[in-house]
């Protein structure tokens, strides 16, 4: 990997611009992004310098979602009170359940994935 330089006014500054990548980077990348920033600085810098901080990001951001789907989908399968039924019954009941097992999951998600 070879590194350009621009001159800028007296100053010679390496040409640190990431490629024009396709990747979207949700929630869960961006809490990841600011974790390695306040607590984990030289994982973050060693990252930004071989520019693979992008393609963590994105790793990290797919791995939440697949973890989120599959917990919520494991609590919706396991609990009778989710059910359409339930669902057209009592609706605020049904929404709690569902902010509750979210919330729950997020939960597992940050403390397994995120911030480690």
């Amino acid at each position: 990997m070879t590194i350009k330089y621009v001159k800028i006014n007296d100053f010679v500054l390496p040409n640190l611009v990431t490629k024009n990548n396709k990747y979207k980077i949700n929630k869960y990348g961006l809490l990841r992004l600011n974790y390695l920033k306040t607590h984990k600085k030289v994982l973050y810098k060693v990252l930004l310098m071989k520019g693979k901080l992008i393609n963590h990001l994105n790793s990290i951001s797919e791995l939440c979602e697949e973890r989120l789907n599959f917990l919520m989908n494991n609590y919706i399968k396991n609990d009778e009170r989710l059910s359409e039924k339930s669902k057209n019954y009592n609706q605020l009941d049904w929404i709690k359940l569902m902010n509750n097992y979210k919330n729950c999951a997020e939960e597992i998600i940050f403390r397994e994935i995120i911030y480690v």
